[in-house]
């Protein structure tokens, strides 16, 4: 196919996925993309807006349905693609398209086999609507033994890795002078920003000198607008920031940490951040939690959920330049080999293409 048509339908959350962008650089693939929000990138917008009678739950567990699907014409498109199985844009989907035209793929990164929303309605009739799809297109090993586990073919099932623009998120030309930590992730409790910022004031005991170096937003930003507000703490709240200015944080930074735990319905999947750091040279301190492990190899440390494991992993980077900088390289090497966006979005389309092939015999 020289010229691939793909129609992406959007969760209703608040933001533009990067699962969007990553389709719009697919060689050979033009995007339109019904959302609530205009896409970065160079993407057809389709402004919409959605069904949504109860807004507890955010991303694929939103009860929601998007508005304007149905005026789409099936036939104008090569694929419809959406983010995970049991979304119910996932659903709506399926039941949108005309003699299985056009193709379905189903992005996903869920690493739960047991996930509790599969057995609720309306989420497990979308997901049984789901295996209709032509392509599941994991971004996790996980994800794809997760299919597996509930029954979903392997021959349909694809795994590409996250890419990280290497070129934004690259190291500084020089080591921070100040023993920097630096969190950039949603500021909630299932990322554990109450966990560093405990953390901090143990490594602070040994190491005044240290600082947090805090981006992101969500319900726990007011604690670190506290911290931040005190003088003998040493954290600083940056707020939310654009890829540019996440790079900049972290090259200003000399280790990256989270602390993730799981939720009922959530683990931590892989973590784009891990890959942002690890491409601007950081080691990376953070707890184990769902397959983060996919995104954090040694020389990094993953360490279990507790105040004074964080701490003495952050200090055993922060008070050793020789093993920052061993790791920091490390790090750089295999984002550049594993993770680089554009060698990640050729790889997708090649999963696009290879699906497109044995449809066509």
């Amino acid at each position: 196919m020289n010229s691939r048509r793909l129609l992406w339908v959007s969760l209703p959350d608040q933001r533009p996925r990067r699962e969007l962008y990553w389709m719009s650089r697919m060689p050979g693939t033009s995007v339109t993309a019904l959302a609530a929000q205009e896409p970065v990138g160079d993407i057809t917008w389709v402004p919409s807006t959605y069904r949504r009678p109860v807004k507890r739950f955010i991303e694929a567990g939103a009860l929601a349905w998007v508005n304007g699907l149905d005026e789409q014409e099936p036939a104008a498109y090569d694929w419809v693609t959406t983010l995970e199985i049991c979304s119910l844009v996932t659903g709506q989907a399926s039941k949108w398209r005309r003699g299985r035209r056009p193709l379905q793929a189903v992005i996903t990164w869920e690493n739960l086999p047991d996930q509790p929303l599969y057995k609720v309605p309306p989420y497990n009739r979308a997901v049984t609507a789901s295996r209709g799809a032509d392509l599941f297109l994991c971004m996790v090993d996980a994800a794809r033994e997760h299919l597996l586990d509930n029954g979903f073919p392997d021959h349909k099932i694809r795994v590409v890795k996250p890419g990280v623009d290497t070129s934004i998120f690259a190291p500084a030309d020089h080591p921070p002078g100040t023993p920097t930590v630096a969190f950039v992730s949603p500021l909630a409790p299932n990322k554990g920003i109450d966990r560093v910022l405990d953390a901090m004031k143990l490594v602070r005991r040994q190491l005044p000198e240290a600082r947090l170096v805090v981006a992101g937003n969500g319900p726990l930003r007011d604690r670190v607008a506290a911290a931040a507000a005190d003088p003998t703490a040493g954290v600083s709240l940056a707020g939310q920031l654009d890829a540019h200015g996440v790079a900049d944080l972290l090259r200003n930074a000399a280790v990256f940490c989270t602390a993730p735990r799981p939720t009922w319905k959530w683990t931590e999947q892989l973590g784009l951040a891990y890959l942002e750091a690890q491409a601007c040279g950081l080691p990376v301190v953070t707890t184990r939690c769902g397959t983060n492990d996919e995104a954090v190899h040694p020389p990094n440390l993953l360490l279990d959920d507790s105040v004074e494991a964080l701490a003495d992993g952050l200090l055993a980077f922060l008070t050793d330049a020789d093993r920052r900088l061993q790791a920091g390289v490390a790090n750089r090497n295999r984002m550049v080999a594993d993770h680089d966006l554009a060698t990640q979005c050729a790889r997708m389309g090649e999963a696009f293409a290879d699906i497109e092939t044995h449809t066509a015999r």
